[in-house]
């Protein structure tokens, strides 16, 4: 694995749903956004570093409960004691909607895009 990019994954559970229908809040993927940066500045400096700001995030599609997510971190811009990085949220399995058969899952053929963002970290020097 490059020492620039982190991929972290986590499957949404039910504890994870915060609205009717399984539905997963927006915060949840903010969360594992900053568990990618953690690993990244770990890995680029040997600290966890401090979470400044978001520049931009954009939520593209609905994350639910059974669902699997991987996200990538990857460092845009390095400075003397701050990393600017790029973060995507993909859906690679989606949980069953089938209260018949709650434990069937689908692997996407294709990864979606649910989230983005760029944000920027504070590292010790």
């Amino acid at each position: 694995m490059a020492k620039d990019k982190v991929i972290y994954k986590a499957r949404m559970s039910e504890a994870d749903a915060h609205y009717g229908g399984g539905l997963v809040d927006g915060a949840r993927i903010m969360q594992l956004f900053g568990e990618a940066a953690t690993e990244l500045l770990i890995r680029l400096d040997g600290d966890e570093g401090l979470f400044r700001a978001y520049e931009t995030v954009d939520f593209l599609a609905p994350v639910y409960a059974g669902d699997f997510i991987e996200v990538e971190a990857s460092l845009l811009k390095q400075g003397n004691t701050s990393r600017k990085i790029a973060f995507s949220a993909f859906k690679i399995i989606e949980g069953s909607k089938d209260p018949k058969n709650p434990t069937r899952a689908k692997l996407l053929g294709q990864p979606l895009l649910v989230a983005k963002a760029v944000g920027t970290c504070v590292v010790k020097k």
